[in-house]
């Protein structure tokens, strides 16, 4: 079968967008969201509460979360590269996008079960999607991936047993953080959609990269390849 050209670049766009309705769509459905993002969900729902702290944003708490993250991974791999400031630049554009979204995004009732069901689903589907076609483009990804692949390089580990320990991290992290600001036994942020995303994550996203693969030649529109892998 022929394949389709898909543009590397457009595989960025669109990786981005998806990935910006699938967690607007997981946090209206408030099933819990995915471990990578949920840290900075439970940051901004405590700190935009505060005298003066309305402006921190989820997609503020989003970007602030990942620049901390690449400067603890520059002190990791005790280097810099121009593609670790594309990586923020990325979870800046993502972060505004987000806070969009979510102001588009109309507050769904508790009593709407059915809806946020549907919309779970439909948040996991783009999420999965959203990951699957960053995986190929050459523009560097948010910090958290960024962060597992030159961890796994730095220390010569696989990339799958790394992610499954920051992912690990991240969730702990994010339910220490629910019982301090919250109070114990509260999670915010972590409920039992956490759970599922962490079990059927990487099979979606391994069957939709090899979807893509059968259907698509991933190629460059432009010559900028050499510029984000420096």
């Amino acid at each position: 079968m022929k394949k389709h050209v898909f543009y590397t670049e457009l595989a960025y766009v669109f990786g981005i967008l998806s990935l910006v309705f699938g967690v607007t769509f997981m946090e209206r459905a408030d099933f819990g969201l995915s471990m990578v993002v949920a840290p900075a969900y439970v940051l901004h729902r405590y700190f935009s509460t505060l005298p003066g702290m309305g402006w921190f944003s989820f997609g503020v708490a989003e970007y602030t979360l990942q620049l901390i993250l690449v400067l603890v991974l520059m002190m990791v791999v005790r280097r810099f590269r121009i593609s670790y400031f594309f990586s923020f630049v990325t979870a800046v554009i993502y972060g505004y996008l987000l806070d969009l979204s979510m102001w588009l995004m109309p507050a769904v009732g508790s009593d709407q079960v059915a809806l946020r069901i549907f919309l779970f689903i439909l948040g996991e589907l783009f999420c999965t999607l959203g990951v699957s076609l960053v995986f190929h483009t050459y523009i560097p990804p948010e910090a958290y991936e960024l962060f597992v692949s030159e961890t796994a390089k730095k220390f010569n580990q696989p990339t799958g047993r790394v992610k499954w320990v920051y992912d690990i991290v991240s969730c702990l992290t994010a339910i220490g953080l629910s019982f301090l600001f919250f109070g114990f036994g509260v999670f915010v942020g972590v409920k039992w959609g956490t759970v599922l995303c962490a079990v059927i994550n990487g099979v979606l996203i391994s069957a939709l990269i090899k979807w893509e693969d059968k259907l698509f030649a991933f190629q460059d529109a432009f010559k900028w390849r050499r510029f984000f892998e420096k």
